[in-house]
């Protein structure tokens, strides 16, 4: 009867332990910057393999993602709340794209722990804990339903996995690894996000 009791209160107590939204946004706010390396598959229905592209990141607060791409090409991209810029071997040049502005904000917030933007477009179901945690997204937005299926989000202390599923049957994951937090940015992150 001891065993069933303690077991009960357990689960009726368990509430107050869960790792929740809140714990979430403020465990992605501690960091500053985030550092660390990328690979992004794209797999998409026409094609028998998937897309593999790798490089670099740099994720500032309040500044926005720098995106180095080395393979299979080298490319350079600035994502800023004001949208997204390619570096052309000698100033930053807009790609002029508004409509992607939406899907920027939402990026950058998936990135960085800002929830609020999110939840207006996406119904937002949190498992695990901290150190170990899946935020699964389901549009709710007209907009975002003409887009995605889902979009599942995996991480720690930081993003380590995103997978977009999209409505035509792409998809596209992404793995971050050999992740820094709070570290100095390089002299070239810091001019192109400051």
């Amino acid at each position: 009867m001891k065993k069933y009791l303690v077991l009960l209160l357990g689960v009726i107590s368990l509430p107050l332990w869960a790792f929740s939204e809140q714990d979430l946004i403020k465990q992605l706010q501690q960091s500053h910057n985030v550092q660390g390396d990328f690979v992004q598959q794209r797999f998409l229905k026409a094609l028998p393999q998937p897309i593999e592209s790798s490089g670099q990141f740099a994720l500032v607060a309040e500044k926005g993602l720098l995106w180095k791409m080395q393979q299979p090409f080298s490319t350079e991209l600035r994502i800023t709340p004001q949208g997204i810029e390619q570096w052309n071997g000698q100033h930053w040049v807009s790609n002029g794209n508004m409509a992607q502005s939406q899907q920027i904000r939402l990026f950058l917030g998936l990135l960085s722990g800002d929830l609020s933007g999110l939840k207006s477009h996406f119904d937002v179901a949190l498992s695990g804990d901290a150190k170990q945690w899946t935020l699964h997204l389901t549009p709710s937005s007209l907009l975002m339903k003409q887009i995605f299926t889902s979009i599942i989000v995996q991480g720690n202390q930081s993003v380590t996995a995103m997978q977009l599923n999209e409505v035509q049957g792409d998809s596209t994951k992404i793995h971050f690894q050999h992740i820094q937090l709070n570290q100095p940015l390089p002299p070239a992150v810091k001019q192109a996000l400051e």
